[in-house]
């Protein structure tokens, strides 16, 4: 996926543990770690902007986008291949 969570650096940075940081969010440890691993299909911004406030950080510091590993460009979403959109 080109984007990259990087919540386990802000993590390390601030000595804190994943189940504390779930804690202070608001959300179980078991979905933290789904977003911290990469396997969420979304965030909320009201999630983001808590993990934001605990850990003292911008949005930027969690995301980041990557092009795909592939061909070193941004992946063609299904929809917009069905619309006819080409991979130009």
């Amino acid at each position: 996926m080109p984007i990259v969570v990087d919540i386990d650096v802000m993590l390390a940075k601030r000595k804190m543990s994943v189940g504390t940081l779930a804690e202070r969010v608001g959300i179980t440890p078991a979905n933290l770690a789904v977003l911290k691993n990469g396997r969420a299909k979304a965030v909320r911004f009201t999630t983001l902007s808590a993990l934001c406030e605990v850990l003292e950080c911008q949005p930027g510091d969690l995301l980041r986008w990557e092009p795909d590993s592939n061909t070193g460009r941004p992946r063609t979403t299904d929809s917009a291949m069905a619309a006819g959109a080409e991979d130009a």
